[in-house]
Order: C-alpha cells, then structure tokens, then sequence
C-alpha cells in the first residue's frame, strides 16, 4: 500500500480540499478505535456553559478556546460542527393583529410547523417495517419565505385568513443546533492529536488550555472513546504498569546474581531500546498508542535478554580470576553473535507487522515498528554500553577481583650434608 493510500494522508487530504469550500464547514475524521463508543476518532471534548448565558457568550469563549489549542504542539487538527452565524428566517407574529382576526394563536403556530417545516401524524406497519407518517407543504412551496400568503388559518367565524397577514418573515443569524451535555448548553470538539503524541497527552494539553483561558463559568467534559480514557486512566496508568515490570525484572535478577548492584547492568540497555522505539515510531509518523506501549512492555524483556547473555559470561570471567576490563570484553565477544543471531531472527519475525496492510493495520505496524525499532538499538547501541556498565557497576560495588587459578607452586628439594633430602 502506497503512502496516498494510508487513512492518514486520505483525511489530510480531503480536508485541505474542503477547507476551500464557501457554502459550509465540512471535515473528514476517524471511525472510532471500538465501533459503536462515539461517533468518531481522537479526542472528543464538550465545551460546557455551566452558567446559563446567551449562545453568542458560548460562541466566543469557544473560539477563544480553539484558537489558543491550535497552538499546542499536541494537537493537529481541532474542529466542531457549532456554527454560531448561520443564515436563518425568523417568523415574527404579531400577536395583536392574530386577536383582532379572531385566529387562534396555537393554530398560528401549529400551521407555521406543518407547512413551512413539518408535523409528525403517527405510524403504520407495511412490509414488515414501521413507517413515519410527517405532513408538510412541498418543496417548491417552501423555498421563499415571502410566499407565507399561500397558506391560511381559520378564524373563530370559520373565514380563511392569510398567515400573511398577521406572519412576517425577517432575515436572521443564529445556529442551526444547539447541543446539551449535562444538562449544560455546549460545543462539541473533535480534536486530532500530532503524530508522535498520544491521545491522553492531547486532553493534558486541552485541560491546560482550559485552565489557562476559560472563566469560571465555563465547564469541560468528555464524550465517547474519550470519555472511557479517562475513565480508564483513573485505574492502573502505563506509567506504572511500565515501572512495575521494571520492578519485578531487577528483583529476579538480583536473585539470580545474589547482587543488588549487578541488575542495574542488564536493565541500563531498557532506556536505550525504548529510545529506538520512540525514534522509529516518529521517524514514521505513528502514535504513542496503547499498542506501542504494549511494545515498550515487551522490549523489557527483549532487550534485558541481550544483556544477560554479556554479564553471564563477563561474571563467569570475573570468577575464573580475569581482570575486571577482560572479563567485560572477553563476555561481549564472546556473546556478539548470539545475540546478533537472535536479535535478527526476531527483528525479521517482526517485519510483516512493519508491513501490515488492510483492516486493523495501524495497530499492527504501530507495535511491529516499536519492537522492530528498540531491538534495533538494543542490538547495535546497547552491546557497547553493557560492558562499560558492568565494569562500572562491579568497580562502585566494591567487588574485589580474583587472583587467577593456576596449577599449584612446585615444590623443589633442598640439598643438604649428610645425603639427605630436604623438602
């Protein structure tokens, strides 16, 4: 699959196309990552009126808002289908006029409603289905406001009389809809965080813009995929899911070394693999999603492997009697091509999640490119790194070097008077 052909540039493209567009406001967004939680990708966020003002009050601190999250370097793209100046007609009835007509006033209203928008009567049930039944005058009779004579409302006498005569029709602005979340009036956003970011670091950076510019007056909440982050983000956080394996990887391997110190050694090479996999993950433009956390979480593993395999050995050294630089180096020479061998068997397993196309590819290249990337640092940065640490480690541990084992001293006899041999 071509570059044009990946969702992403497909959504930028389409939207340049439609930012030229002068009859509307029109945006093309992600499905959801699970159908049917909200309407779209990112990160939906419901801007609130929490006290009770005008829609021009909601529409100018959401323009504050939007403009000032622009500039975030988390965020790519945020948009909202709440256009506050949207040409409209207002239907001004003079109420006077309708009693002097001797016309009802619901029946004013009722009319307005059935002819000029529509009104629903009931349903019927035919070929297996429900059907709406709604009233409302043809199209080509409600295309100018102007003609509200053509319709008529009954007096108290039974006399037709024009709703022209007591209706006036008057160019107006206003939304089109209004949304309530909460019971609150708000603006709902659909917010598109950059490549590299994740979508948790992009509501981060919308609470910090909150924070910062909206009054006391205004409210946030989420809707949605967004809405279950955070609610899933009050559990257990990567973060310490991350620490956690860390954790449980140095506390096995101090009981297998019986050395507090020497762990450090083998885990010092973590940093580097997640480093390659941030590099790789940037370099081609993917999230820091959940399934290169899930990467992150496997390169523990992955890269302390390459590392036991040196200190195994340099401690077998180090306990033969080798100096401490030798025992190092003589371990990375000795485990370079194993750990060459293994590292490329699994970075080629890995190459046809790099490659995925079809449904459900983002994910698949988003955690082969993270595994793919940190083995690669842990195979060709880390293998200088480990020996180094280990000397540095046994060094400021205080372990002292063996003298090396050899045959015993050889025991020569001493000559003495009288012929006799002393040893």
């Amino acid at each position: 699959k071509s570059e044009e052909e990946h969702i992403g540039h497909i959504i930028s493209s389409a939207n340049r196309a439609l930012t030229g567009l002068v009859e509307g406001r029109a945006f093309v967004f992600p499905p959801p990552a699970i159908p049917g939680i909200g309407t779209s990708g990112g990160v939906t966020f419901m801007l609130e009126d929490r006290s009770g003002q005008d829609v021009p009050y909601l529409a100018q601190q959401t323009k504050i808002f939007m403009e000032e999250a622009a500039k975030r370097p988390e965020i790519a793209r945020i948009t909202t289908t709440f256009i506050p100046a949207v040409p409209q007609v207002y239907a001004k009835v003079d109420r006077d006029k309708v009693l002097k007509q001797g016309v009802d006033l619901s029946n004013v209203y009722k009319t307005l409603q059935t002819f000029m928008g529509g009104l629903f009567v009931n349903y019927f049930n035919r070929f297996g289905r429900q059907w709406q039944v709604y009233v409302q005058a043809e199209g080509t009779y409600r295309t100018d406001a102007e003609n509200i004579g053509q319709f008529f409302v009954k007096n108290t006498k039974g006399d037709p009389v024009p709703m022209s005569a007591f209706v006036s029709m008057e160019p107006a602005y206003g939304p089109e809809f209004t949304q309530r979340y909460n019971l609150y009036r708000c603006t709902q956003l659909n917010v598109t965080a950059k490549p590299g970011f994740t979508s948790l670091q992009a509501m981060k950076a919308l609470e910090e813009v909150f924070a910062s510019k909206m009054p006391k007056t205004m409210g946030y909440d989420y809707l949605g995929m967004s809405y279950q982050e955070k609610v899933a983000q009050q559990g257990v956080s990567p973060t310490v899911i991350f620490g956690l394996s860390l954790l449980f990887v140095f506390l096995i391997l101090a009981a297998q070394y019986e050395s507090w110190a020497l762990p450090i050694s083998v885990l010092i090479c973590t940093p580097i693999a997640v480093f390659g996999a941030f590099v790789t993950l940037s370099w081609r433009a993917l999230d820091n999603n959940v399934y290169a956390q899930i990467g992150l979480v496997m390169l523990i593993g992955l890269a302390a492997k390459n590392a036991i395999l040196i200190v195994e050995f340099a401690r077998a050294e180090l306990e033969k009697g080798r100096p401490l630089v030798d025992a190092a180096l003589e371990g990375a020479r000795l485990r370079l091509r194993p750990i060459l061998m293994t590292s490329f068997a699994f970075i080629l397993g890995c190459v046809p999640l790099w490659l995925a196309e079809g449904a459900g590819a983002v994910s698949r290249q988003v955690i082969g490119t993270a595994v793919i990337g940190g083995m690669l640092a842990a195979s060709f940065i880390a293998i200088f790194v480990i020996p180094a640490m280990f000397y540095l480690v046994e060094k400021f541990s205080g372990r002292k070097e063996k003298k090396a084992i050899g045959a015993p001293p050889i025991e020569t006899a001493t000559p003495t008077t009288a012929g006799t041999t002393e040893k």
